[in-house]
């Protein structure tokens, strides 16, 4: 019932308001099941940061099919954090900020993101927030293969742990899922300015 309300009101929304670019037909297997294609991969009772979760995804069905998570979803646009707000979830929050300038450090369990940024910029966006002994998760494809290799993030206090591979039915495409491990505090001057960020990526 939930799932069905959402996906409605998604549809009605963009209508007019240009919130995904993917067909009502394929709804449940582009967002919704992509979504939650790693689930297992998060602890029970996790806190989870979603960085750039637009109309909610994978916020909003992490959400849901995990009552027992915590789930923060964080973008900077106010018309698809409109949206998410009037589909409230008992366990998610709604923070609307730039990942880069939110002012919460060493807090989530896990941190994730779909189609954020190129996977450089996207760990060095999420590391902050990961608490040490926590877990980044980002949500990526196998054309990131090579960068995942030969990626150092230990300049942000992650270390490559291992990958996990998921494929969504129907299509067949392959979904990797790069593990980071939080092993020590991220320094101060990360994130830095988003200028700085994408002109000189960390490697």
């Amino acid at each position: 019932m939930h799932l069905e309300r959402f996906a409605e009101e998604l549809y009605r929304v963009n209508a007019y308001s240009n919130l995904t670019r993917i067909s009502e037909e394929e709804f449940g297997l582009r967002h919704f099941l992509d979504s939650v294609l790693f689930h297992d991969l998060i602890p029970e009772a996790s806190s989870v940061l979603d960085i750039g979760t637009g109309p909610g995804f994978p916020a909003w069905p992490l959400a849901l099919v995990r009552p027992d998570l915590r789930v923060t979803g964080l973008d900077s646009s106010g018309k698809m954090l409109g949206f998410l707000r009037s589909q409230p979830l008992p366990n998610l929050t709604i923070v609307e900020a730039r990942a880069e300038d939110w002012d919460v450090r060493e807090a989530f369990d896990v941190v994730t993101g779909r189609a954020l940024a190129p996977l450089p910029i996207q760990l060095e966006l999420s590391a902050a927030s990961c608490r040490v002994g926590g877990v980044v998760i980002p949500m990526r494809t196998e054309s990131d293969m090579e960068t995942i290799s030969s990626l150092n993030p230990e300049r942000v206090g992650l270390k490559f742990e291992r990958s996990e591979t998921r494929v969504l039915p129907v299509i067949d495409a392959s979904r990797v899922f790069p593990i980071y491990r939080k092993v020590s505090p991220t320094p101060k001057n990360f994130p830095r300015k988003w200028a700085e960020i994408r002109n000189k990526p960390i490697g």
